[in-house]
């Protein structure tokens, strides 16, 4: 054996590292199980929801409608209203892909802890708008007019 494949290692320095591994599993053993660090948001309330059909034109534009009524809530012209668009047309594809059709409305709510999700039933997505900034977020947040009923 030459020197190079022998290296000592002092006995105190293996047992300490193995120490410190067992101790760090311990740790990671009681927090995930006792939930210390962990940080919970109670259950927030909706206080807004609107429920919306998506309809494209064919200038570019899309409509968004109130589900039911039919009432016309936005129109978004091409160009404008990016975020609300990309987020609205990969919900579609989602759906698509998922081999829904378009009938299903999709589904803003609003919270009393001031967070707003956009949810598609038929495919079990929800999206967190605040995830994606303040700005984003507005981009759906005006389409919730003091009307807005929870159903």
């Amino acid at each position: 054996m030459s020197d190079a494949e022998h290296i000592p290692v002092a006995a105190p320095a293996l047992i300490g590292a193995g120490a410190l591994i067992g101790f760090t599993m311990l740790a990671v053993f009681v927090g995930r199980t006792g939930g210390v660090g962990i940080t919970q948001k109670p259950e927030a309330t909706p206080v807004a929801s609107l429920a919306l059909t998506v309809e494209d034109r064919s200038d570019g534009a899309i409509t968004l409608h109130e589900a039911g009524s039919d009432r016309l809530v936005a129109t978004v012209q091409p160009g404008e209203d990016g975020f609300l668009r990309a987020t609205l047309r990969g919900f579609g594809q989602a759906r698509l892909r998922a081999g829904h059709g378009r009938d299903e409305p999709f589904r803003l709510t609003r919270y009393d802890d001031g967070s707003l999700t956009l949810s598609d039933a038929t495919t079990g997505r929800r999206v967190n708008l605040e995830a994606f900034g303040p700005t984003n977020a507005a981009a759906f947040a005006r389409l919730l007019t003091d009307g807005s009923t929870i159903r």
